[in-house]
């Protein structure tokens, strides 16, 4: 009899057809139905465009299935630090590793993203270690990573043949979806989204701030009547804009609204708000790192300040950085941006980097993640109850054979 609990594993196929035939006519309504069930609640894969051989900087929306931190989170998925995951999120730079997140929460993952023949995958990582447990690569791709991926995807990346075939401490790359891709002519951050149950193109462009026209384009859906729960698609978030230098080392830093980051050798740290109009502030990280220095620019002003004068505004921007040759130290590169306040609105001003999170103070106690974070929830997640009913429906036909 097939045991794998690998819903779609061919290992059950190869099974199911050496069975008696007696067998297979009294349980045929009922292997019809399961395999129906499998067909019907698999994620449809969206391939994410990427064009070229750029690398960049991706999120995924990863939906934590049980009770998990924010430190597991960053080692199942292999994020270098923990502040590019707590930036990601917006939550302060205080938050340990050890705070918890509930089950069902909405985390998004930083991904290094590469773009070869025609789409993205994330940069040979995250490497994930198969467990005893894992009964497949379906195992792997729906219970733990809440199908941001498929086992077809995860076996053609690792040149497995037999996705049921995997053996205890073998060692997996996880092909998560990515791009790079402008999206009409305009810089963005590619986010994986998880549809929910219930969830519509309409409400998801309306969520994260883009056109349904926008989603269906990208992702190659032509009817969205025919989305799906628990498929993966690509959300574009619109960037902030900023005065990096093309030649600086992070010169294809892209942040989302409500996000920071620390570059620049973590001596320099920027955020994203719509509050300041969707422009990249940024500034100094002093009192994270004694090895860094003041920052200001020709004129005096400090980086990330901004200064009025009757018409004129001039702030001091972060174009970027170089290492210094002739010792350890960063070379941190500025810019003195002026704009005219006559005969317009005058912006919010953008103060010692206004807008983004905190990098000391205490740490919220509780059992949800601090606010102003991207983190929400769902009721139950799609995998779970999928995996509870096809679960149900694999003992009842083993009752009926043994009826």
């Amino acid at each position: 009899m097939c045991t794998s609990s690998a819903n779609r594993d061919l290992r059950c196929r190869f099974e199911t057809k050496n069975t008696s035939q007696s067998k297979m006519e009294h349980s045929s309504p009922f292997l019809f139905l399961l395999l129906l069930f499998l067909f019907i609640s698999s994620s449809e894969s969206v391939t994410f465009n990427c064009t070229g051989t750029t690398t960049c900087q991706g999120l995924a929306g990863y939906v934590a299935p049980n009770s998990t931190t924010y430190g597991a989170i960053l080692s199942l998925f292999q994020v270098p630090t923990l502040s590019q995951l707590l930036g990601a999120n917006n939550l302060p730079l205080s938050t340990p590793a050890s705070y918890p997140i509930p089950a069902t929460s909405v985390v998004r993952v930083p991904l290094p993203c590469a773009c070869a023949d025609g789409k993205g995958r994330s940069n040979h990582t995250p490497v994930y270690t198969v467990k005893p447990t894992d009964g497949g690569l379906d195992d792997i791709a729906r219970l733990t990573y809440d199908l941001l991926i498929s086992y077809e995807e995860i076996a053609e990346a690792n040149g497995i043949a037999a996705p049921y075939k995997i053996h205890s401490g073998e060692k997996l790359w996880i092909p998560l979806p990515c791009s790079c891709d402008a999206v009409d002519g305009d810089e963005v951050v590619h986010l994986a989204h998880l549809v929910e149950p219930g969830s519509t193109i309409d409400l998801i462009a309306d969520q994260f701030g883009t056109s349904p026209d926008t989603l269906l384009r990208i992702n190659g859906i032509v009817d969205p009547r025919k989305l799906e729960a628990g498929q993966a698609i690509d959300v574009p978030l619109k960037a902030c804009s900023s005065a990096i230098s093309s030649t600086s080392l992070d010169s294809n830093l892209r942040l989302p609204n409500d996000s920071y980051v620390l570059t620049a050798n973590d001596c320099i740290q920027c955020s994203c708000s719509s509050a300041s109009g969707y422009q990249l502030t940024c500034h100094s990280t002093q009192g994270l790192n004694k090895l860094c220095s003041s920052v200001k620019c020709d004129n005096k002003l400090s980086l990330g300040n901004t200064r009025n004068s009757g018409c004129e505004q001039t702030t001091c921007a972060y174009a970027g950085y170089t290492n210094a040759t002739a010792s350890h130290n960063t070379n941190i590169l500025t810019k003195t941006i002026n704009r005219s306040l006559c005969g317009s609105p005058a912006p919010s001003p953008s103060v010692g980097g206004a807008g983004s999170p905190p990098s000391g103070g205490s740490t919220p106690s509780g059992g949800s993640p601090p606010a102003g974070n991207h983190s929400s929830s769902r009721t139950i997640s799609h995998g779970n109850w999928m995996w509870l009913l096809m679960t149900f429906i694999v003992a009842f036909i083993g009752s009926s054979h043994s009826a």
